[in-house]
């Protein structure tokens, strides 16, 4: 029964099939199979009766001929959307127990539109990781081998997608935490152009990076659910008010005729195992064969993105994670007073990779120092944008392998240097604040391997389309 959401609706909408009994599917499979993998956090009954509740709401819709393509359609949230009265952490222990009084726009729009809120899904902390081994909850296993990362920080959200315990999952991007973990479960993960979605409602990282996208089973898939969750919103000032256009129609067919391409020669020195390379110069070729025109280009400022990224993103973490002092949240303390109080609630309820971003930050931004580390990334992140808007004049969109290896064992990378390199190919595209988007080209060995796509600014239509003529 796990198909593409665009199977499922049809389905849903001849009556093939009802939402209910689609939503007991998924459910059932969590139950079987979350033991394992970990996808899915603080699951149970509270969980299984407010989904089967939007079910029956759904199946009602759709008997009156409303609704759209997503109404009826079970997904996971990463956890870190606010949903009212429901539990909803970012996997931290500081935010245990804590419910949310409203519900982020995007989760509200979907409600309006009847789809169907399975559960929660695993995340690093805060969304501050690349594997998920930073949830308070444990860490995500790939449903392609268990002994494996799932990647982050939606690796929660990709490894459902994938394990079939979902048919789409929302998930968040700051630095590649869509497209990595999606290359390393072999799905689909779009990454939006910064303020293509709202991110009112959604616990913030860092954010100047921080977008909201999705993880499916196809492009075609992500297509459609961007159509019902990109816009403009009274409530985020980042959203511009640009046209959404029907992504689903631009998608066209297996032909990429006069779509020019082009490729960082960069990208191909990022340390590219064998088979990550081989399964690239494969795309590469197909691309060609449906007629695009290729051809490589020199993005140097790409060799800063890693440095550029680690210093921006902390020091906004270090702002953002203030709020998190253990009066407003947190377990409550017997301190004597306020300082202990705040030294207590975050000591026990952050993770180490939380707290060592808030003291990279901190140094970042403090007096002394912010000319020397802050101003210059930012002014390094101009240069990256530049670079990127020179770059497409010339081509409609750019191919680079997602990641330069397939997802690596759980616990062997204990060094946060290391972590932080896997995200090296998804970072340039969040700095610039682009859209990009991973898509499955091969596997090695069994493990997944993505390919990830960037266009322009609000060019999400032509990334889709080259993304499902090459899948």
């Amino acid at each position: 029964m796990h198909k593409p959401l665009k199977k499922l609706s049809e389905e849903l909408r001849s009556g093939t099939i009802s939402s209910v009994e689609l939503t007991k599917y998924y459910l059932e499979e969590i139950n079987k199979r979350n033991g394992e993998l970990n996808a899915f956090v603080n699951f149970g009954k509270e969980t299984e009766k407010n989904a089967l509740e939007m079910a029956k709401h759904a199946d009602s819709i759709i008997k009156n001929g409303e609704g759209n393509e997503l109404t009826g359609i079970p997904l996971g949230l990463k956890d870190v959307f606010c949903e009212k009265g429901m539990e909803t952490t970012a996997c931290s222990n500081i935010l245990k127990g804590f419910k949310p009084p409203y519900e982020g726009t995007i989760v509200a729009r979907l409600r309006k539109m009847g789809a169907v809120f399975i559960g929660h899904t695993n995340t690093d902390e805060f969304t501050m990781g690349a594997s998920t081994e930073t949830s308070c909850y444990g860490t995500t296993h790939n449903p392609h081998d268990l002994k494996r990362t799932s990647g982050g920080s939606s690796g929660g959200s990709a490894a459902g997608v994938a394990a079939g315990l979902c048919a789409w999952a929302l998930g968040t991007d700051t630095g590649g935490s869509i497209r990595q973990p999606a290359a390393y479960c072999g799905v689909t993960g779009l990454k939006v152009t910064y303020g293509r979605t709202s991110r009112y409602g959604v616990m913030s990282m860092a954010s100047s990076l921080d977008t909201i996208g999705c993880l499916t089973q196809t492009p075609e898939d992500a297509a459609i659910v961007l159509k019902h969750i990109a816009g403009h919103d009274e409530m985020d000032g980042t959203t511009p008010k640009v046209d959404v256009p029907d992504y689903s129609t631009l998608l066209g067919t297996k032909d990429l005729k006069g779509i020019r391409i082009g490729l960082p020669k960069e990208y191909l020195g990022m340390g590219l195992k064998d088979g990550v390379r081989k399964n690239f110069e494969h795309s590469i070729e197909q691309a060609r064969q449906m007629g695009a025109e290729i051809k490589e280009i020199s993005l140097p400022m790409t060799e800063h993105g890693l440095a550029v990224y680690y210093i921006i993103c902390p020091s906004e973490v270090s702002a953002n994670m203030a709020r998190y002092d253990g009066l407003r949240f947190g377990p409550t303390s017997d301190a004597k007073n306020l300082v202990e109080s705040y030294f207590e609630a975050r000591t026990k309820g952050f993770g180490d990779e939380v707290k060592r971003r808030i003291m990279i930050g901190t140094y970042a931004l403090s007096a002394g120092y912010y000319d020397a580390y802050y101003r210059k990334a930012q002014r390094v992140r101009t240069l990256t944008l530049r670079e990127f808007d020179q770059a497409f004049k010339e081509f409609d969109v750019l191919l680079t392998p997602t990641t330069p290896h397939v997802a690596f064992e759980c616990g062997s990378l204990s060094d946060p240097v290391q972590m932080y390199l896997e995200d090296v190919m998804t970072l340039p595209a969040s700095i610039a604040g682009i859209p990009a988007i991973s898509v499955p080209n091969g596997k090695i060995d069994g493990m997944p391997t993505g390919l990830q796509i960037m266009g322009p600014h609000f060019g999400e239509g032509q990334i889709l389309k080259v993304a499902q003529a090459l899948s």
